[in-house]
């Protein structure tokens, strides 16, 4: 059994007992999310397809930790010109454990 839910503008493909980093969510390790945008969810072969979200299913997982992504450096040049930009970038995170699919 799996499920595609979308949370944050993303989609997430996920699996019960699966460990997954979603966006930051303002919740605390320990604490217990529903997401009910579920968009497919694939059950002994048969798969449910929502229009746009399946109707009366939801994911139940809890919050393992807060964190953030390793560092992506940016780098911006301009040929001929003499311009460079040098940025960084560290996106937070929330890393979720799949406890329950319901259909």
């Amino acid at each position: 059994m799996y499920a595609i839910f979308e949370t944050g503008g993303r989609q997430y493909w996920a699996g019960p007992e699966q460990v997954i980093s979603v966006d930051k969510l303002d919740l605390e390790a320990g604490d217990t999310v529903e997401f009910d945008r579920v968009l497919a969810v694939r059950e002994n072969g048969d798969m449910q397809v929502g229009k746009p979200y399946v109707e009366g299913a939801k994911i139940v997982a809890t919050v393992l930790r807060q964190g953030r992504e390793r560092k992506i450096r940016v780098f911006t040049f301009r040929r001929k010109k003499n311009t460079k930009r040098l940025m960084g970038h560290r996106q937070d995170y929330t890393a979720v454990r799949i406890d329950e699919i319901m259909v």
